[in-house]
C-alpha cells in the first residue's frame, strides 16, 4: 500500500521550494515508479503553488471517487479513507503556504512603499 498523492506532493513541493534532498527525492521517485500519470504526474512536475493546488485538487477528486466505489468490507477500505484524510489535510497545508506567501509579497510591497514615503526619490 502506498500513498502516491503524498509522495508526489512532496516532490512537487521540493521543486517549488528548491529543496535539494536527493535521498528523499530518490525514495519518492522509486515509490512512484509506474504511477506517474494524471494528477500524480502533475504534482511531481509542478513548479508553482498554483499548479500544486490544481493537481492536488484533481488527485482528491480521484481519491474520493475511489473511496466512494469501494466496498466497506474491502481490506484496503480503511487505509484508502485514511489516505483521503491525509490528502485533504495536505491540501489545507498547501493552501496555508500559498496564503502565507501572498502575505509576504504584500508585506514587501508595503515595506517598499513605506521606504519611498520616508525617503522620497526625486525623478
Amino acid at each position: 500500500m502506498s500513498c502516491h498523492e503524498i509522495e508526489a506532493l512532496r516532490l512537487g513541493l521540493m521543486n517549488v521550494l528548491g529543496v535539494g534532498d536527493d535521498s528523499a527525492r530518490e525514495h519518492a521517485e522509486k515509490e512512484l515508479e509506474g504511477h506517474l500519470e494524471g494528477p500524480i504526474q502533475g504534482l511531481v512536475e509542478a513548479d508553482s503553488l498554483t499548479e500544486l493546488q490544481r493537481h492536488l485538487d484533481a488527485a482528491l477528486v480521484d481519491l474520493e471517487e475511489e473511496v466512494a466505489t469501494m466496498d466497506s468490507d474491502d481490506p484496503e477500505y480503511d487505509y484508502t479513507r485514511g489516505r483521503l484524510l491525509a490528502v485533504r489535510d495536505a491540501e489545507r497545508a498547501v493552501g496555508r503556504l500559498a496564503t502565507q506567501g501572498e502575505s509576504i509579497v504584500e508585506g514587501l510591497g508595503d515595506a517598499h512603499d513605506t521606504l519611498h514615503e520616508t525617503f522620497p526619490v526625486e525623478e
